[in-house]
């Protein structure tokens, strides 16, 4: 399906962990630096993903079955995948995407209980099995990182707060596959202490993709 020049950088994390508010900072630095820069999110990134996000994360909406979540995700990801990750990757982008497969792994897997083996097919079929350069994840307690995430969802009087309802060993599943994915796959995992300041947060993540980048052209 065409060859990938780009970089390929997903930002991974649970609730409150502040992978938003650390990819808005670094992504002008690294344009900065002469580097074109795609910024994305899942689920959304086009017109048929937000109008699944907004089914799929809005609070008081129907109540998916585990599988059914899965294939939405899934579904707004294909037109994801094809229509802007692909292409820009082919062009030679840097893309920076705020959640990917690792949270359908995560979330869906660990969180709802689905087959993981279910989870990687749908990806191999549906994707061409595209996986990440660097997945940078953003590591906190689920504790702290779901307070701030309803503290953030009140101030802006955002609707996306279903996973935020969520019982905590939930979000203590999901904690914990996400620390073993990175665990499996160290080379391309940088895990983030995400408890500090905003400011320490996106310094420690844009270290890593510059590191990443400046490792490609040694």
């Amino acid at each position: 399906m065409g060859c990938l020049n780009g970089l390929f950088v997903v930002a991974e994390g649970g609730e409150g962990a502040g992978k938003s508010s650390a990819l808005a900072r670094i992504a002008p630095r690294l344009e900065r630096l002469g580097h074109a820069i795609v910024m994305t999110r899942e689920p959304g990134g086009t017109p048929e993903g937000s109008a699944l996000r907004s089914l799929l994360l809005a609070s008081g909406r129907p109540t998916w079955e585990s599988a059914a979540e899965h294939l939405l995700m899934a579904a707004a990801r294909v037109q994801h995948v094809r229509r802007i990750i692909r292409p820009a990757l082919e062009r030679g982008a840097v893309v920076i995407c705020d959640r990917f497969v690792g949270s359908t792994i995560a979330y869906q897997g660990a969180g709802r209980g689905l087959s993981q083996e279910f989870i990687l097919q749908v990806h191999a079929q549906t994707t061409g099995d595209i996986w990440p350069d660097l997945t940078l994840l953003f590591d906190i307690d689920p504790k702290i990182g779901i307070a701030r995430s309803r503290k953030r969802l009140h101030e802006t009087e955002s609707d996306e707060g279903r996973f935020e309802a969520v019982e905590l060993a939930f979000h203590e599943r999901v904690r914990a596959c996400y620390l073993e994915q990175a665990a499996a796959k160290p080379d391309q995992h940088c895990v983030i202490d995400a408890s500090g300041s905003q400011i320490e947060v996106a310094e420690r993540a844009f270290n890593a993709v510059v590191g990443l980048l400046d490792r490609r052209k040694a």
